[in-house]
């Protein structure tokens, strides 16, 4: 990649604006820069500028600039793309190409990228504008009302800009049906100290715009939270330093660590629950605990709702608080270093209270939490390998980057992702076809569905995941869903059953793995009380909660939640159907312990309720209990 920066020399000449109108006064706005970086898009803090991309026709400015554009909204910062064309369209209609006409528009655009910046946005401005003398009037515009101004040549040679011609002007130019076009017979005057010179011969749209993306954060436009713009940051070592990892790995104190707690490195690894860069620390602790929120050192707020966090014995960090690394083993096996590490006492009553909602040790996952040990340790991991469960079922086990290059594959412009912990009946499927349609009318072309089970720790009445896994298989095999817009992958979390605030984690990890869309159903994350007494409808948590709080959580902003209709079997065309209240006698609710009773007594359900194939996997794993 090839990024020159320099920095900016002393203005040279200065082109001066001259003050027609005499009987106008400057006013001042009520809303100070301040205000609104602390209000308008995602990340505080003022980040208003210009980026100002100068260089040949065909350079790349337009695309840089575009591609940059859409990286900075869809990470929360507010920004707009201010391109030459468009602009002589419309603001610059009247304006021709005389030395005067493209003084006057660049003079026009630097003011209009002025207002912008001034308003908290990033002015991302795209024009040839050949002559020094104009791009210097363009700093002076901002500078003189202290804003940052970025001069950015693309710098690309004029026999490649030539042989892109996208627009066809060079071919026009040589005939000599355009005059003046800069670079055949109009000089460009390239910058003596831009800030940064793009060097795009050779480089990708993508591997040009991470140029400026790396300006932009060290000057603290981008926070430095948010710069896995083409990727998710992972915590595994590069190939090139594991076997030196390894061999300190083999010279450090050892802590055991449990399955669970491997799949929540596994978690971490693989960057589900980027940005974190290990077990929490006691700040990132608290923050998850009382925000759901973990907050940046540079103000960014990212959703982040459930404790991932490593406990040990009093015994264990005792022996363990004294160093400066230790090593993580699974099965007596290395599979990680923690660096830093910082213990603090886990006050586990609070955690649950907070985290669940309740205490009661008949839950589940709480029932762990009691039983874990009563100190945590957070620290940065290196991970020496990825985490292989050698149960025939690795290779549906994708990193967030891995789904990220097949979305890229598959040219998807959207992506619908929808978790589950139970085997797939029609009227998931219905759903889910029924997500795609709603795309489809939202004018996305290519929909592609993320079919995302949890293949982490589950209770111990929950279908376990090979079962879960050979039963979606057929459903995709029999044709139920389009196999050519679904990505199939296992989501390596444990379940918590933390109702709303699991939920929260559900979304904010698929957001990482690129998905846009969320379906979100019924009770998500959800499971009976453990005292069936205390609320009337005898659940946990209230069945609406989940798809209420998601819509409101904040840090969420970049995913679209999709609350989904509820589908019952209707018994008038004997299929799933979605409930219509207006005829409820016809429809039958098939509730999951119903469906585990046809399983295990070996009756079929209703004709249409569920792809035969996958039915017949999942009764026969109900009839091995029995048998057992």
């Amino acid at each position: 990649m090839s990024c020159e920066p320099s920095a900016s020399g002393d203005v040279k000449k200065q082109k001066t604006c001259l003050q027609v109108a005499t009987n106008v006064t400057e006013q001042k706005h009520h809303v100070t820069r301040e205000t609104r970086g602390q209000n308008l898009g995602l990340c505080r803090g003022f980040r208003g500028c210009t980026v100002w991309l100068t260089g040949l026709s065909g350079a790349g400015k337009t695309s840089i600039g575009f591609e940059l554009e859409a990286l900075l909204v869809s990470k929360g910062i507010p920004s707009y793309g201010l391109d030459g064309d468009n602009i002589r369209t419309g603001l610059n209609k009247n304006l021709g190409f005389s030395q005067a006409d493209r003084e006057e528009n660049i003079r026009r655009v630097a003011e209009v990228a002025k207002l912008f910046a001034d308003s908290g946005v990033v002015a991302i401005c795209s024009f040839v504008s050949p002559f020094a003398e104009d791009r210097d009037m363009a700093r002076r515009i901002h500078k003189e009302a202290d804003l940052k101004f970025y001069e950015i040549f693309v710098d690309t040679p004029l026999n490649v800009c030539e042989s892109r011609d996208v627009k066809g002007l060079y071919k026009k130019a040589r005939e000599g049906a355009i005059q003046g076009f800069t670079g055949v017979t109009q000089a460009y005057e390239a910058p003596d100290k831009p800030d940064l010179i793009v060097k795009t011969e050779g480089l990708s749209i993508q591997e040009s715009t991470q140029c400026v993306i790396e300006l932009l954060v060290k000057e603290n436009i981008i926070p430095k939270s948010i710069t896995d713009v083409y990727g998710i940051h992972e915590l595994f070592v590069p190939s090139h330093r594991r076997s030196a990892m390894l061999a300190e790995a083999q010279t450090l104190p050892t802590l055991e660590i449990s399955e669970v707690e491997c799949q929540w490195l596994q978690v971490l690894a693989e960057g589900w629950a980027s940005p974190l860069k290990g077990f929490m620390r006691e700040k990132d602790y608290l923050q998850t605990l009382h925000f759901n929120c973990i907050v940046t050192d540079d103000g960014t707020v990212i959703n982040h709702s459930v404790p991932i966090v490593l406990s040990l014995s009093e015994s264990d960090k005792s022996r363990l608080q004294d160093v400066s690394a230790f090593t993580l083993t699974y099965d007596k096996k290395p599979i990680a270093i923690l660096r830093n590490p910082e213990f603090f006492y886990q006050r586990k009553e609070e955690r649950c209270a907070r985290q669940f909602g309740t205490a009661n040790p008949n839950h589940p996952y709480i029932k762990m939490i009691l039983e874990s040990g009563d100190f945590l340790v957070g620290g940065d991991l290196e991970v020496l390998d990825r985490i292989k469960w050698n149960d025939g079922l690795d290779q549906y086990r994708l990193t967030p980057n891995e789904i990220r290059n097949k979305i890229k594959e598959m040219n998807a412009d959207a992506v619908f992702a929808f978790q589950l912990r139970n085997p797939i009946h029609n009227g998931h499927a219905l759903l889910m076809k029924d997500c795609k349609r709603q795309l489809l009318d939202r004018g996305y072309k290519k929909p592609v569905l993320l079919l995302h089970p949890l293949g982490g720790w589950t209770k111990d009445d929950d279908v376990p995941l090979p079962t879960r896994m050979a039963q979606h298989q057929a459903v995709m095999d029999a044709g139920v869903l389009d196999r050519d817009s679904t990505i199939l992958a296992i989501f390596p979390s444990p379940m918590m059953y933390a109702g709303p605030t699991e939920v929260q984690w559900h979304a904010k990890s698929r957001m990482n793995a690129g998905a846009s869309f969320y379906i979100v159903g019924r009770d998500p994350a959800g499971m009976p009380h453990p005292n069936k007494e205390m609320y009337p409808d005898g659940n946990l948590y209230d069945d609406t909660h989940g798809s209420r709080v998601l819509k409101m959580a904040p840090g969420l902003d970049n995913i679209v939640i999709l609350p989904f209709r509820v589908a019952a079997y209707d018994t008038s065309v004997n299929e799933m159907a979605f409930f219509d209240p207006k005829r409820k006698e016809d429809f039958l609710f098939i509730s999951g312990t119903k469906m585990r009773g046809f399983a295990k007594s070996g009756e079929l359900p209703p004709k249409g309720f569920m792809e035969p194939k996958a039915w017949s996997i999942l009764a026969e794993y109900y009839q091995s209990l029995n048998k057992n």
